[in-house]
């Protein structure tokens, strides 16, 4: 019964596809130019990804096969994946992207928002972070040799996981009414994003140690992480100010009627109801922010694109620099794509928010 209706929908959905691509001479005549282009892109890539393509080999049988060389990143993919990081430690930094890539899985769980989830994400986040660094037990390995996708994950998690409460405050200072913290407030979110990411990561990696007593220096990587936190908290809060302006007036009117202090208004009425709202918002700059972290490179740190990157540098394997960018898009891709499908999901499971009444 349940087969049956899922193709029924899915049959009504195709027939209202085609009627609208052929509803009119002119989308029948964009539909088949459409279709021929796609036609005519993907017989040759088809052929040059899989039918011509050589999967084990060395670069010379690569070379002559003249389709794609999936030997090269067969060859190359611990270094893709984890950069300088010891050879024989790789498996701690896989353990640590297990660990970072559960506790997102975790944090997807809307039955999991509670206060242990913030608890699970301190202890979770420095076990990855001794698997990483060493120590205690392990070989230390110093962050210059860290690389690939333990960074890519790192910056978005960690960034995303403490730019969060910085962002709640932040759209709470910003709707005060008290002047001075509102100035503040809106002066950091505003300018934060008035400037592209590039420029808060030169800031966080050139200015900041300058400002730094003679003798003190901070890694580089942490530099790097904090300037993702307080960029990923302008562009949190601008959310959840959102989110805020959508609960209706009535709802603290009616808090405050009970007793309840601003503080407590804020904390069990309000901001349950805005995060709701808000959280696909999330969602889509989780998206932007995993994306944009490949943008670490103009200060010495390689993710996952630039060990790609470093790795088709390699003389033995030039020349197939396409296959790693590819491989590393389809990561990236396979990524997004499933966050972009758990936002949607999310939004259609939290359509029962408030859409009516005054707004606060």
């Amino acid at each position: 019964m349940m087969a049956s209706a899922v193709r029924a929908v899915g049959s009504g959905r195709f027939a209202a596809a085609l009627k609208r691509s052929v509803s009119s001479p002119l989308d029948v005549v964009l539909t088949v130019v459409v279709a021929a282009i796609i036609v005519a892109l993907a017989f040759p890539l088809v052929r040059w990804a899989f039918l011509d393509a050589v999967w084990t080999g060395t670069a010379e049988t690569c070379r002559a096969a003249g389709g794609a060389c999936w030997a090269f990143v067969r060859q190359k993919l611990e270094f893709i994946m984890f950069g300088l990081y010891p050879p024989a430690e790789r498996w701690r930094a896989g353990l640590a992207v297990a660990v970072m890539v559960g506790l997102t899985m975790l944090t997807a769980w809307p039955r999991a928002w509670r206060r242990r989830l913030i608890v699970a994400w301190a202890v979770g986040l420095a076990l990855a972070f001794w698997l990483m660094r060493g120590g205690a037990g392990l070989t230390p390995v110093p962050s210059r040799l860290w690389g690939g996708l333990p960074i890519t994950l790192s910056l978005t998690a960690v960034g995303l996981a403490l730019g969060f409460p910085l962002a709640i405050l932040l759209a709470l200072g910003r709707r005060s009414s008290m002047a001075l913290p509102r100035m503040v407030c809106t002066a950091f979110v505003e300018i934060v994003r008035g400037v592209p990411l590039i420029a808060v990561l030169y800031v966080a990696a050139l200015v900041v140690p300058l400002a730094l007593p003679p003798g003190v220096e901070i890694d580089k990587l942490f530099l790097a992480q904090g300037a993702v936190i307080v960029f990923a908290s302008a562009y949190l809060a601008e959310a959840v100010r959102s989110g805020l302006q959508m609960v209706p007036r009535g709802q603290r009117d009616a808090a405050r009627a009970l007793g309840l202090g601003t503080w407590q208004v804020n904390r069990l009425v309000i901001l349950p109801q805005a995060l709701r709202i808000v959280v696909p918002s999330f969602v889509s700059i989780a998206v932007g922010f995993f994306q944009d972290t490949s943008l670490v490179v103009i200060i010495g740190l390689f993710d996952l694109l630039n060990t790609a990157r470093v790795a088709a540098q390699d003389p033995q394997w030039l020349g197939f620099h396409t296959e790693a960018f590819v491989f590393v898009g389809l990561l990236y891709f396979l990524g997004s794509t499933i966050t972009s499908q758990y936002g949607l999901w999310l939004e259609r499971r939290n359509q029962t928010g408030p859409s009516t009444g005054t707004v606060a």
